[in-house]
């Protein structure tokens, strides 16, 4: 539906196996890496940065939900690459970015889950905070969400989502995309099918339609271009992303990582170093609990929506929530009810 100005409101839902696939590929690793020896994988843990939620976020939160469903921010970002300026796409200003975020909600059972996808680019109200330097951030209206990572960092980007959703997140996990050029060249590539060209002078992307094996320096630009698919903007990078961490999974599926301990712990390397988790998560043991908590969620009961947002008609380069449907959704998330049904209900007609 349009908006008074004419522009198209955005939302979405697509089944995409989101945490699964990180999960699943964890899962995995951890699986064949446990023939190379209890200290190789202690060596493994120590490549896991953590932080403790409650202690990093540090005031005021929302409620745990009495239902024994949990909700876990993941984001994908470039934070720990000292050399982005030299690869495709990348950072050359010495700052991080979160590039994707997603509120995966796995309610009580653990035999579903959907994931909650929120565009970088969508302007939002940041909470005081505490800044990189440990300055004070004073609270700011109308900040673009991926914006906040740069600025404060993770703990930052949580008290952000939980006072946008009125969602308490429970566990953290960050996928440094600038690690996974080391993972996806340990693995050989990762082969992704592309249905129409792209050609993305900023990411350096070229590619025509049809398979394709990506390498490292490749497989980056894919989850990082936007520019050379749909309008441009960040809406279609998400598909891209999710297309590749399904891609990537079942790569590291095909391979005989279980009859190769020296290869898997080469990848569980590469994966670990760029891994960021809260403290309840810090640790393949930990993990792989985590994942097996998981194993009844298949594929196609998992699903991704994208919050519904619409163009800011300030700005046409970013988007805003759209109300009443991102309000419905988070409602549905809260209560651990219907929560694709939430975001299909009737979409908003009125301004941001």
């Amino acid at each position: 539906m349009a908006d008074e100005g004419g522009r198209r409101e955005r939302t979405g839902s697509a089944k995409r196996p989101v945490l699964r696939i990180i999960l699943g590929t964890l899962l995995v690793l951890v699986l064949a890496s446990a023939g190379t020896g209890y200290w190789l994988c202690s060596s493994l843990d120590d490549n896991i940065e953590s932080f403790d939620i409650d202690d990093a976020v540090n005031g005021e939160r929302p409620e745990k939900l009495a239902t024994g469903a949990k909700d876990i921010l993941v984001l994908g970002s470039d934070a720990r690459s000292g050399n982005n300026k030299d690869l495709a796409g990348g950072n050359a200003g010495g700052t991080a970015r979160s590039d994707t975020a997603l509120v995966v909600h796995v309610p009580e059972g653990r035999q579903k889950a959907v994931a909650v996808s929120i565009p970088r680019d969508t302007l939002v109200t940041r909470p005081e905070c505490t800044g990189k330097n440990g300055s004070t951030l004073p609270s700011a209206e109308r900040v673009m969400f991926n914006s906040v990572y740069t600025s404060a960092g993770p703990a930052c980007v949580i008290k952000t989502v939980e006072k946008m959703s009125g969602v308490r997140i429970d566990h953290y996990m960050e996928i440094d995309f600038s690690g996974f050029k080391d993972l996806v060249d340990a693995i050989g590539g990762v082969t992704v099918e592309v249905d129409q060209p792209i050609q993305d002078k900023e990411s350096g992307l070229d590619l025509t339609a049809g398979a394709h094996k990506l390498n490292g320096a490749q497989s980056l630009a894919f989850v990082r271009t936007r520019h050379g698919i749909g309008d441009g903007s960040d809406l279609g990078r998400i598909g891209l992303q999710q297309q590749f961490m399904l891609a990537l999974l079942n790569e590291v599926k095909s391979q005989d990582l279980l009859g190769s301990p020296a290869k898997s712990f080469t990848i569980a390397d590469s994966l670990t170093k760029s891994l960021t988790t809260d403290s309840g998560l810090d640790s393949l043991t930990k993990l792989a609990e985590f994942a097996r908590s998981m194993q009844g969620v298949a594929p196609a009961s998992m699903e991704t929506i994208m919050l519904p947002v619409r163009y800011d008609k300030a700005d046409p380069n970013r988007v805003v929530a759209a109300e009443p449907q991102a309000g419905r959704l988070w409602q549905a998330v809260r209560d651990d009810a219907d929560i694709p049904a939430a975001a299909k209900e009737s979409p908003a007609t009125g301004g941001p």
